[in-house]
């Protein structure tokens, strides 16, 4: 009979079958008997873990004894569980017997007891110093402003080092690299370009007569939006709009090329990464900036006019004669001449930023935001020192 139950356990190759953990218990002249049964493994007791639980939170007397003499196989989880149980019970005042264990588990019993009844070191606390912590950040801050600062010239070097040897004849010009990169961030840009400016002129030119008719002055209006538009407006909402066009495409084209290790390929077969992407692209945003800045100034003021001409009643004759009087030709290179600088910035912090990507799409979207928000940053403050640097020269 005993061997039927055993072949009936086995399966087809022989192998003992895996039993359900089991907990039962039994009164027995006065004690609780607790009998475990089945296979207690890591991969069995998640059936049984509850009723542990429940039976270590009960009232189950003053003595009570775990039998472990119809458990099969054991590991360190089920040795666990049992001990815990134990110790449980024990700690409610129940005097726990534990009885059954076979001689080739008491060493894995005696090790749970051991891990379970080593001291363990309380995790102190580290103390936080706030002065410290602050110039932490700063040094790191500055550390990395320093990095980013190597990267922009680095690849500042590499396209004129490019340039050079373009030049001298010992490299291919690549024209057609140029011209792509130039319709693609200068012919595609203009409808947005010419819509936006014509909006931010025609806004300045209605916020402006309202706000100079209360002095009787609305006619000033003209000289507001000229000098605005040509000095600062035109060229500088020109160089965010690329920078969030053209540098967020820049980023994701060299950084898609790094996640699919064709930079890498690129040096492989001689080639430097930064002469066949970032030049082509550097001299396009130079090239296409300007000139997207002037079509933002004709653009701003054509807003400006139509707005002045249905709201203050001041005829477009009448408009470009006071703004042939309120501006010169200095007023419009001003403005003109940040352009080639704002694009060297937005070129090289996308290009730097491209080159920075990893392999995840995480990395990849990390990068591009962070390359409009750098490139953004840093071309108001190239438009604030030019600021600071024409005031100082009467200019």
């Amino acid at each position: 009979m005993l061997d039927r139950i055993e072949a009936d356990q086995r399966g087809g190759s022989g192998e003992r079958k895996t039993l359900p953990p089991a907990l039962v218990a039994d009164k027995t002249d006065g004690a609780i008997v607790l009998t475990l049964s089945g296979d207690w493994l890591s991969r069995t007791i998640g059936a049984v873990e509850k009723t542990v639980d429940e039976t270590a939170k009960s009232d189950l007397g003053k003595s009570v004894t775990l039998d472990c003499s119809e458990v099969g196989k054991i590991d360190t989880s089920g040795a666990f569980l049992v001990e815990r149980l134990s110790r449980d019970l024990g700690g409610k005042g129940t005097s726990v017997e534990l009885k059954g264990v076979s001689e080739k588990d008491e060493a894995l019993f005696g090790a749970v007891r051991r891990a379970l009844d080593r001291d363990r070191a309380m995790p102190t606390k580290a103390k936080v110093n706030w002065l410290i912590n602050g110039f932490d950040q700063i040094g790191r801050y500055v550390a990395a402003m320093g990095g980013e600062i190597v990267d922009g010239l680095n690849i500042i070097g590499a396209s004129i080092y490019g340039a050079g040897r373009r030049v001298t004849g010992k490299t291919q010009v690549r024209a057609a690299a140029i011209v792509n990169q130039m319709d693609k961030m200068g012919v595609r840009a203009l409808p947005i370009i010419s819509l936006m400016s014509f909006l931010i002129g025609a806004i300045i030119a209605q916020q402006g007569a309202f706000q100079l008719r209360n002095f009787g002055a609305e006619i000033f209006v003209v000289d507001l939006v000229g000098i605005l538009q040509l000095r600062e407006i035109g060229v500088l909402l020109t160089a965010i709009m690329i920078a969030g066009r053209s540098g967020s495409a820049i980023t994701a084209e060299i950084g898609s090329m790094k996640m699919r290790e064709e930079v890498d390929a690129l040096q492989v077969i001689g080639l430097n990464p930064i002469g066949v992407l970032v030049f082509p692209r550097l001299v396009a945003l130079t090239i296409v900036l300007p000139l997207l800045a002037f079509v933002a100034d004709i653009m701003g003021l054509a807003g400006a006019i139509l707005v002045t001409w249905t709201y203050s009643g001041i005829p477009p004759a009448a408009f470009i004669q006071r703004l042939r009087e309120a501006v010169d030709i200095g007023s419009i290179l001003a403005g003109l001449i940040k352009a080639p600088f704002m694009a060297i910035v937005i070129g090289v912090v996308a290009s730097s930023e491209g080159m920075k990507v990893g392999g995840s799409a995480e990395s990849l979207g990390a990068h591009v935001t962070t390359s409009v928000v750098k490139s953004i940053f840093l071309v108001i403050l190239v438009d604030a020192f030019f600021a600071i640097f024409y005031s100082a020269i009467g200019f």
